[in-house]
């Protein structure tokens, strides 16, 4: 087994064959993935040297010294976070060889077509419909909500491919190309001004039947993979002690002494109390990650993520008093990235309304932790057992 000695001389040796400020940027990452440096913990060939994942930091400490390059994580989160561990635990060697590389290098960007207009928390009741066609599945339908589906090449996609079936159980997972011919993409304007979301029309969209992930009709349990991986990145990414929205109203707090109050004060306190806590429970959530894959626990880190983002982002608000009311720009953009903490605090308090929908809404995830997490008897479903075409609509 790769130990940590053996890794950090590995990593110094790469340094040494292929120095930061002499190689391409994308010559580096992509040496980097070869040799087995990206992530730590996946097989040999894929990127990893089949090492514990806990050791995935001792690469990054020393590539980090060096002034190494990284991959841009928050650009391309979406095929990091979801599309990734997905691809691994169930794609075929062929898909993982073709789409592993450029997706960890950057080369490729992802998005993720999964809530549809009339499936959004009731995500097992979607629409979009894949008919077999040879070797092909022809795709058609709409889906909404889509971070990044402007930038993106590839999608991870579900789509009903028996309707006779109950809802979750006549469901088939995709990988999709974003520029077949059939894909129109449209803005989302949010509440920000911005549209960082979209809506993706599908009209006769050809998939090869080799970009089935999974089983025909399986594709509900591998959607599990990627909806348990979108909570533990959004709600259990490794920040700095006050790192994240914490960090900008303390800094307020701190440079504007002539806007404290007594009541301000323990409020400001109590939240970054609670902050810390869920900082730490994010990185215990990490850390059980080296055992086997994310489990239910990552709903209550993302319940928390959204939570304490809105709660944080109205205080900084209240705390500036009018100031906290100017907003900087409202100008129609389709953004890269989310950026919290680049943007001033009206930003802040707008974009965190929809940390409590996107990668499952707040009233989904407190259901899933009530029933997974602390055994309480489950809702009742009365159609989980009724063929897809006979729900109510």
């Amino acid at each position: 087994m790769t130990g940590a000695e053996e890794l950090r001389t590995r990593t110094r040796d790469f340094l040494a064959a292929h120095p930061p400020a002499g190689t391409d940027r994308t010559d580096f990452l992509r040496a980097r993935f070869d040799a087995g440096l990206a992530w730590v913990h996946y097989p040999v060939g894929l990127g990893g040297l089949d090492a514990p994942r806990a050791l995935q930091h001792v690469v990054d400490a020393e590539l980090a010294a060096a002034g190494a390059p990284d991959n841009d994580p928050r650009r391309i989160g979406i095929g990091l976070g979801m599309a990734a561990p997905t691809l691994l635990a169930h794609g075929t060697d062929e898909i993982r060889r073709r789409f592993l590389r450029p997706l960890w290098v950057g080369e490729e960007v992802w998005c993720q077509l999964f809530s549809e207009p009339g499936a959004g928390s009731d995500l097992a009741a979607l629409a979009t419909r894949a008919v077999r066609d040879g070797d092909h599945w022809v795709v058609n339908g709409q889906k909404v909500w889509t971070s990044s589906a402007h930038l993106a090449r590839w999608a991870i996609l579900i789509a009903r491919t028996d309707p006779d079936a109950p809802k979750h159980r006549g469901i088939t997972y995709f990988v999709l190309d974003m520029t077949d011919p059939g894909v129109e993409v449209r803005p989302l304007r949010q509440i920000t001004g911005e549209a960082e979301f979209n809506e993706v029309f599908l009209t006769g969209v050809r998939i090869p039947d080799t970009h089935r992930l999974g089983a025909e009709g399986d594709g509900w349990r591998v959607a599990g993979t990627t909806l348990m991986n979108e909570r533990v990145s959004i709600g259990g990414a490794r920040l700095p002690r006050e790192g994240g929205m914490i960090g900008k109203a303390a800094a307020t707090w701190r440079a504007r002494p002539e806007l404290r109050t007594h009541d301000l004060h323990r409020r400001l306190l109590g939240l970054w109390v609670d902050a810390e806590v869920a900082r730490l429970a994010a990185e215990r959530l990490r850390q059980q990650l080296v055992e086997g894959r994310p489990g239910p626990e990552g709903s209550a880190a993302k319940l928390s993520f959204a939570r304490l983002n809105q709660e944080i982002s109205g205080l900084e608000v209240e705390l500036l008093g009018d100031e906290g009311l100017l907003y900087g720009e409202w100008e129609m953009r389709r953004p890269d990235l989310v950026d919290f903490t680049g943007r001033d605090a009206g930003y802040r308090y707008l974009r965190s309304k929809g940390n409590s929908i996107e990668g499952g809404t707040s009233e989904v995830l407190l259901n899933i932790v009530a029933e997974r997490v602390l055994g309480l008897p489950p809702e009742p479903r009365t159609d989980k057992d009724v063929p897809w075409k006979d729900l109510a609509r």
